[in-house]
């Protein structure tokens, strides 16, 4: 992971290097940072800038023998520790290294992973994932080995949060007193759960969301996308690389799901009666999936029209369509009726993904919703 590849974050670059060029790199630090900001992808960046065997001024060199194992993740003086749970595969005291190889390829494929798309990869069902005393031991037992190539052996441990206190107090003494040329990166989106025993011993390296011009270069360099379909894509996001992804991969049900809200809202509005017998029949072959999804849209454009009726504009996420319909539709979501309509779409999307009958459900939805439009 070259820093150049790392979205945005100039200014966090920067510092790190300059760690590096003036001998100062401390021996715990810990990147926090939000969701899809990049500091996973930071951190692996810093370490291979460090094992460099040719340096450039502001970034690895990228092919030399150290470079080359980076970007596969083999180093052997690269350790990686993050949340595991049992699984069909693992049954028992499951650590960092029992998926080891899926940890690779998903991070060479996408830097910018998510808890829960980690739990789908590593097929834990509804587990959540932990780092256990297990972990803790077998770190200790890999950091007291020397070095084999580099001048650091680095342990970077994604979301210590989810160590339990077990496995932060066994950590402890290494973190505090570590073996010789050992580096910690603590990679962290909440510092709330991870014990302040731990926190004091590291050094903290702040890293923002991405900034709105980088995170709009690098969908149009990456997806090609139109700058105008960028820009909502980037105003969305609110500098989480992950969102952006998710609504490229989604635009065109997005779209569908704002066809068929504003469908939804007009005859509700109108008190159509039939024509919303005849909405509910058409959204009822979409499929479970599908009508979640439309259930989880429109409890967000309600939030987002809420939001403009109590002018808090500086916090509403619309795309340019979305806010030429809210528009003129906010003044009929108010505080006299918007916790009714939540509460009514969420238990919509409860009983679908219970198997209820789709068109009871919608049908049910739609009758309140006019009364509550109308309110």
């Amino acid at each position: 992971m070259l820093f150049k590849e790392i979205i945005g974050q100039q200014k966090v670059k920067e510092k790190l290097i300059q760690t590096v060029k003036d001998n100062r790199i401390s021996h715990a630090q810990l990147f926090l940072g939000p969701e899809g900001s990049g500091n996973l992808a930071l951190a692996i960046a810093y370490s291979q800038f460090i094992a460099c065997n040719n340096k450039q001024e502001n970034d690895s060199c990228g092919i030399c023998p150290s470079c080359l194992k980076f970007a596969k993740l083999v180093h052997p003086d690269l350790h990686f520790v993050f949340p595991v749970a049992t699984s069909k595969t693992i049954k028992k005291d499951p650590v960092s290294d029992d998926y080891i190889a899926q940890w690779r390829e998903t991070i060479i494929e996408n830097p910018y992973i998510g808890q829960t798309r980690w739990y789908d990869i590593i097929d834990v069902e509804n587990k959540q994932g932990l780092i256990s005393k297990s972990e803790s031991n077998a770190i200790i037992r890999k950091l007291s080995l020397k070095t084999f190539e580099a001048d650091y052996k680095t342990l970077i441990m994604w979301l210590p949060e989810k160590m339990n206190a077990s496995a932060a107090n066994t950590l402890l003494k290494m973190i505090e007193e570590p073996p010789t040329k050992t580096l910690f990166i603590l990679v962290s989106e909440n510092t709330e759960q991870i014990i302040s025993t731990i926190l004091s011993r590291t050094q903290l390296i702040k890293i923002p969301q991405i900034d709105a011009v980088s995170l709009h270069a690098a969908i149009c360099d990456r997806f090609g996308l139109p700058a105008n379909k960028a820009s909502d894509i980037v105003h969305l996001a609110n500098g989480n690389y992950l969102n952006a992804l998710n609504l490229i991969d989604t635009t065109d049900e997005n779209t569908e799901n704002h066809d068929r809200f504003v469908e939804l809202m007009r005859h509700c509005y109108q008190n159509k009666v039939l024509e919303i017998v005849d909405w509910v029949e058409s959204v009822s072959t979409i499929g479970r999936e599908k009508q979640k999804s439309f259930l989880e849209y429109s409890i967000r454009m309600i939030r987002e029209n809420f939001m403009l009726n109590i002018n808090q504009k500086k916090i509403v996420y619309l795309t340019q369509q979305e806010a030429d319909f809210s528009n003129k539709f906010f003044p009929f979501i108010n505080k006299d009726n918007v916790f009714k309509i939540y509460e009514h779409l969420n238990k919509a999307c409860t009983d679908i993904e219970m198997n209820a009958n789709g068109k009871i459900v919608f049908l049910d939805l739609g009758l309140k919703l006019v009364k509550l439009i109308n309110k």
